[in-house]
């Protein structure tokens, strides 16, 4: 296999596939990409990604499985596939040492186009806006009493900074991050709202519109990660300007079950 040593020459490898390209992260923190000597296949190794350790992959499944041999024997068990859903499904089929560990969708969009992106309006006590240090308190308690399983957290590291929304009441009722970002791919994550006091009201379209803006400000393209399931947050990034992409994700047998993405 030959390394990638720059973001350009990754870019250039995979067409500029915002998948890989995020899970790059400007090849810094350990990062490290490779292709296949024809370079169609490529694996991007990055550690402690958006919660997990990830190799992204892209390219045809005969040289795509070589390619990953030798990059999780270089990285080790606890690190997982993901990609375009079809793909991981073949790789699995082909790869007694891979598990399926099911599909989550990857949304997407750049600056231009509708719906135009600012702070946004929400019910309520007004806008969104940015969350001072001594609010992580509050912050976390919300994570924790209505998304636990997030991998953006005020008291975990991968955060740049939090949106936050309160009502006419003061309290904090919904939020959103703009978390592990690459050079050229920002990536939404943490939104939650409150069930009773912030949803239904726009508090969480509020706060991702202004991680949003701030993400495609300095970046050209922003993303996030969404549950197959969870239809109400796909239906909310769409009105948003977000397009949709199946991935699936897999893991190295034996390194034990974990959440899909």
């Amino acid at each position: 296999m030959l390394e990638l040593t720059t973001e350009e020459r990754l870019r250039t490898a995979t067409d500029d596939d915002s998948v890989l390209v995020w899970a790059a992260q400007g090849l810094t923190g350990g990062a490290r990409a490779w292709t296949s000597a024809s370079g169609r296949a490529v694996a991007v190794a990055s550690p402690a990604l958006s919660g997990r350790d990830r190799i992204a992959v892209r390219g045809p499944v005969a040289e795509l499985l070589p390619l990953l041999d030798e990059v999780m024997a270089l990285v080790g068990p606890s690190y997982r596939p993901f990609g375009d859903a079809e793909l991981l499904a073949e790789l699995c089929a082909r790869h007694d040492g891979l598990e399926p560990r099911g599909r989550f969708g990857w949304m997407q969009r750049d600056g231009t186009g509708a719906p135009p992106l600012g702070a946004g309006a929400a019910g309520g006590g007004g806008g969104a806006y940015w969350l001072a240090p001594d609010e992580s308190d509050e912050a976390a308690e919300l994570i924790d009493r209505h998304f636990p399983a997030s991998y953006a957290h005020p008291h975990r590291p991968g955060v740049r900074a939090w949106a936050g929304v309160r009502d006419d009441a003061g309290r904090l009722t919904a939020l959103a991050a703009d978390a592990w970002p690459a050079p050229t791919v920002g990536l939404l994550a943490g939104v939650v709202s409150d069930p009773v006091h912030g949803r239904g009201r726009g508090h969480a379209a509020a706060a991702c519109r202004l991680v949003l803006g701030e993400v495609l400000a300095r970046s050209p393209r922003a993303a996030l990660m969404v549950d197959d399931w969870n239809a109400p947050a796909i239906g909310l990034y769409r009105r948003l300007g977000l397009d949709h992409r199946f991935l699936g994700a897999a893991a190295q047998r034996g390194a034990g079950a974990a959440a899909v993405h």
